[in-house]
């Protein structure tokens, strides 16, 4: 049995992922400001420390995937 249909899955979902990266911006950026400001210094960056900023990208990634053609 050969994995080459779920390559080609996995590769046209990854295609789509600049596009809809583009269109949640502003949540990519305050995650990553959030991710940032966790790990500076010597403090070590603790699971769930920016939650709430990945669910609003998650959230904007949902949407922005439901309104994409496949």
């Amino acid at each position: 049995m050969s994995g080459q249909g779920a390559w080609l899955r996995a590769r046209a979902r990854l295609r789509r992922f600049p596009a809809l990266l583009a269109g949640c911006r502003e949540q990519a950026a305050a995650y990553g400001r959030c991710v940032a400001a966790a790990a500076s210094g010597t403090a070590e960056l603790r699971r769930d420390a920016c939650l709430e900023e990945f669910r609003a990208l998650r959230a904007c990634f949902d949407r922005a995937a439901k309104a994409m053609p496949k």
